[in-house]
């Protein structure tokens, strides 16, 4: 905890702050001194999650609004009320199984919200911007492991709304020279608090694989699907790489600080333009290593069947974390067998999560 009071700290918007990744943001920056402002339409979150932030951290949220960024005037309205040092923004849809099926819906939100974001920040004079980008957006490669330079070669339309995003924050740098952006390319985001009182709680069915077997795990639903055991890998399925939720709250925080947006006193001067960096730990795992480390950490079986592959899914993500270690110093601390222990006491001690969504949705 830094030593900075309260009144003093700088003021950072949280887009999506109820969120699984940023509701534990929150908690990071709450813990380091930061006054933290969410901006969440609860569409895939529960405001539970908020009141457990600020439990966990010991310290209120300055304030926060159950908004749609797309939302101008509302919007306008927040950014009125406080004054902020920089955004991080989380908000958007996130499954890729989902973008497939409908992806104007996913063109709508998360390019709408993006735009909204940034016109509100120009009108307001908020220059400082830590974005949730996605390794998807490099899709199916053969040169593993992925580095920033690895060509973009999106393959369904939530990595392209991340690519697309992207893009647009490095035009806005091109003509706002005195913006600054770090877009982090995060990888397979998976485990919870360690305290098990936050963790991932999608609404309706999980799009991703850790909590769907989670929730097999504690009985919420019968088995796991696994999509595709014909990938050239080891076992047959998706090599992913798994990065612990802490580490990539840790990540963003850390973001803020090379903005120059610190509760500790100023840096020194700030970069401006756009970076992009890699988050994630450099190692790949397997959907079938991640179900058996799921039931050595719950001492429960996660019955699976092995179907055919989705749309849009690639064979092999895994990150090169030389460039942030590089420039940052920075590194993850915490490995899949910590990350399936943290997520399944979250799920065990909230075996119907936050409550209020339905199971069998």
């Amino acid at each position: 905890m830094t030593t900075a009071s309260r009144d003093e700290a700088p003021t950072v918007l949280v887009t999506g702050g109820a969120g699984f990744i940023g509701s534990h943001t929150c908690v990071e920056l709450l813990e380091h001194g930061y006054r933290v402002v969410v901006v969440d339409n609860h569409a895939n979150s529960s405001p539970e999650a908020l009141a457990r932030v600020e439990k966990i951290a010991g310290a209120p949220l300055a304030a926060s609004y159950q908004l749609d960024l797309r939302d101008a005037d509302g919007l306008d309205e927040v950014f009125r009320r406080h004054s902020f040092d920089a955004v991080i923004h989380f908000a958007a849809m996130k499954s890729v199984r989902e973008s497939v099926e409908i992806p104007l819906e996913y063109y709508d939100v998360n390019l709408g919200a993006m735009t909204s974001l940034l016109k509100a920040m120009q009108r307001h004079g908020v220059d400082r911007l830590v974005f949730s980008s996605s390794c998807s957006i490099y899709g199916e490669s053969d040169a593993l492991p992925l580095t920033e330079r690895s060509p973009a070669q999106p393959t369904n339309a939530y990595a392209r709304s991340k690519w697309i995003c992207e893009q647009m924050l490095a035009d806005l740098c091109r003509i706002r020279p005195e913006f600054a952006v770090l877009s982090l390319r995060y990888f397979n985001p998976a485990g919870a608090h360690p305290s098990g009182q936050l963790g991932e709680d999608p609404r309706g069915i999980p799009g991703n694989v850790m909590p769907f077997a989670m929730q097999v795990a504690v009985g919420r639903r019968e088995n796991l699907s696994i999509f595709g055991g014909d990938f050239e890998t080891p076992d047959g399925t998706a090599l992913r790489d798994y990065i612990h939720v802490v580490d990539v709250a840790d990540g963003h925080r850390v973001a803020l600080e090379k903005l120059g947006v610190t509760a500790s006193g100023p840096l020194g001067e700030a970069p401006t333009g756009i970076q992009v960096l890699n988050l994630g730990t450099g190692k790949g795992s397997s959907v079938l290593e991640l179900v058996h480390a799921i039931e050595k950490a719950s001492g429960r079986p996660v019955p699976y069947e092995i179907i055919e592959r989705r749309a849009g899914d690639v064979t092999s993500l895994i990150a090169s974390a030389a460039e942030v270690e590089r420039l940052w110093g920075w590194r993850t601390t915490r490995d899949l067998e910590q990350m399936c222990a943290d997520a399944w006491r979250f799920q065990e001690a909230n075996p119907d999560g936050y409550g209020g969504w339905d199971a069998n949705a």
